[in-house]
């Protein structure tokens, strides 16, 4: 079935909680068609999001998603690759099963389903990827030791320049938001105060300061390559 005529469509990886389930709210508001996609994600009773339930390290799922976008809208037009894991532990600590896991999550899932959703963004002129990655890729902290973040999401900051030139020709743009710590479940309310103050701002972010900053950056057509810092000042030092 073919999107209706001007509908954009979007797919949004770790839609179930958190900053993924902000944002398919955000692109229905904008009138996006949205694939939602998660290990755990539920059905949806609105007509213009269909759900993938799959795991995102895994080239099937990627695949499924990418042929649900197109058997329900005939297009794709931005890519959201939010889905992401993320253990903080003393390097030598982590174990064989956490690397294979970190990895196949933030590595392997962007690779999967961008390198199968590229051709269509490019088809239909003028595609947008955006990845979520973490600040401490760019000022590590002490107190939060996290080299498989760094060297995971380091990777997708990496890439997304590396893509950005590649497609800049191309109309395809691939930027990033490199988030601060977030208010999701991801974090138990009782370690909330701590992290905090590992921000210069003194709070943790809100997933609507990182669904403001996707946004911002689809309705910015002369910005590509960027790694767009929302994380209360964390980036710029402590």
């Amino acid at each position: 079935m073919s999107s209706t005529q001007g509908q954009k469509v979007v797919l949004i990886t770790g839609a179930s909680q958190g900053i993924g389930a902000e944002l398919v709210n955000a692109y229905r508001k904008l009138g996006y068609g949205v694939v939602a996609t998660s290990r755990s994600i539920a059905g949806s009773d609105d007509p213009e999001i269909v759900t993938v339930r799959g795991d995102i390290a895994d080239a099937d799922t990627a695949q499924r998603v990418v042929d649900a976008a197109l058997e329900r809208f005939g297009r794709i037009d931005t890519l959201v690759n939010n889905a992401g894991v993320f253990v903080a532990k003393p390097f030598t600590d982590y174990t064989d099963e956490e690397f294979d896991l970190v990895t196949g999550i933030n590595l392997a899932g962007f690779f999967h389903l961008t390198r199968r959703a590229l051709p269509h963004l490019e088809a239909d002129g003028g595609g947008h990827i955006v990845s979520i990655t973490t600040s401490f890729v760019d000022q590590p902290n002490s107190n939060v030791p996290s080299v498989l973040a760094s060297l995971t999401k380091g990777g997708l900051s990496s890439a997304t320049k590396s893509l950005a030139i590649e497609y800049a020709a191309r109309g395809v743009r691939v930027n990033a938001v490199a988030p601060g710590i977030i208010k999701t479940p991801m974090h138990p309310v009782e370690t909330h105060q701590t992290l905090a103050g590992l921000h210069p701002m003194g709070r943790m972010g809100e997933t609507g300061d990182v669904v403001d900053a996707v946004v911002y950056l689809e309705s910015a057509p002369f910005v590509t390559g960027e790694i767009l810092h929302v994380d209360g000042g964390q980036n710029a030092g402590h």
